[in-house]
């Protein structure tokens, strides 16, 4: 967790791929979404960023607001965070994923709920509205998924008091981070061991709408404003909204510090997936990160079958509808 009142995770640094990875393959061996990679990376084909360039892997993220329990998840942010219970063997701490939301013409509910079970190797019974969305498509649909690596499922799923609503891995890793459920929340399969592994039923979860997003980095106030989604009431991210969201930041140390509005105006109309720093004469993250060395990647892409590849060995990690 975050030390002196900060309420952000992470840091972000920049790497030179090989030329044949991709932007996914960076973030899927780095724990981010493919929205998050993209949004960092603007200039940079996606999928041929090129030898050489530097790519910023934006892996730096404004924790949700208090309280903070069980699971979280900002829709917009595409993000999940896992606050375990703290115990005198283990402080407080939060780990976090990105996950895949619902397509366009879907939603998550939205509120608080809870985990009422956990499934090794489901089966899905496929809903009639998602059979007939498909079929309206051309595309025939079984009625039945059995367990197995096709299941859209995935292996593991922990299920949500919202009916239908289950946080589960995927059959299709390539990509997450986008829109591509049908109101279920998708994680990278290896990080759906990891959270299968320490939730239990009874578990909170709480599911938001926050595009506009504000913390503490360094004891200055940061921002980051994501894609808003439309099939929810449009939430406020104006200057309004962020004075406010400013306001309800924990107290901080020292005398208060001057606030770049024109910066915070540019960023509420473009959208930034690092947090940014509002103080007058702060550097932006692009700026910064300029700076920065480059790792070099050089492990090997997963190719044409990504949504089967063996999940990456990532340094320091753990071995409905849909």
């Amino acid at each position: 967790m975050p030390t002196q009142g900060d309420t952000v995770v992470g840091e972000a640094f920049v790497v030179t791929p090989t030329p044949d990875n991709t932007l996914f393959d960076l973030a899927r061996y780095f724990d981010t979404g493919a929205l998050d990679i993209t949004l960092s990376n603007p200039r940079l084909d996606p999928w041929v960023p090129g030898a050489g360039q530097r790519v910023i892997i934006p892996t730096e993220y404004i924790l949700p607001p208090k309280p903070w329990r069980g699971i979280v998840v900002n829709i917009p942010q595409r993000r999940l965070f896992y606050f375990p219970p703290k115990t005198a063997r283990r402080p407080a701490t939060v780990i976090t994923f990105p996950v895949s939301i619902a397509r366009e013409g879907w939603s998550t509910p939205l509120g608080d709920t809870r985990v009422v079970g956990k499934y090794k190797d489901p089966a899905w019974i496929v809903p009639r509205s998602i059979k007939a969305e498909h079929e309206a498509g051309g595309e025939p649909f079984p009625d039945y998924f059995p367990p197995g690596v096709d299941n859209p499922m995935g292996m593991l799923a922990i299920q949500t008091g919202f009916r239908g609503i289950f946080i589960h891995g995927t059959n299709k890793p390539w990509g997450l981070g986008l829109r591509q459920s049908h109101g279920c929340l998708h994680l990278y399969p290896e990080d759906a061991v990891q959270l299968f592994g320490q939730v239990a039923a009874g578990l909170p979860v709480r599911i938001e709408n926050r595009p506009l997003v504000v913390g503490i980095r360094h004891g200055g106030v940061v921002m980051a404003r994501y894609p808003g989604v439309s099939e929810y009431p449009a939430a406020p991210v104006g200057l309004d909204a962020l004075r406010a969201r400013i306001a309800a930041l924990p107290p901080r140390a020292g005398p208060p510090e001057e606030l770049d509005w024109a910066r915070a105006k540019t960023l509420l109309g473009s959208g930034s997936a690092l947090p940014v720093p509002l103080a007058v004469g702060s550097p932006l993250p692009a700026r910064r990160l300029a700076d920065a060395p480059a790792r070099p990647y050089t492990h090997p892409p997963y190719g044409s079958d990504a949504n089967q590849a063996s999940p990456p060995v990532r340094p320091g990690s753990a071995a409905g509808t849909d």
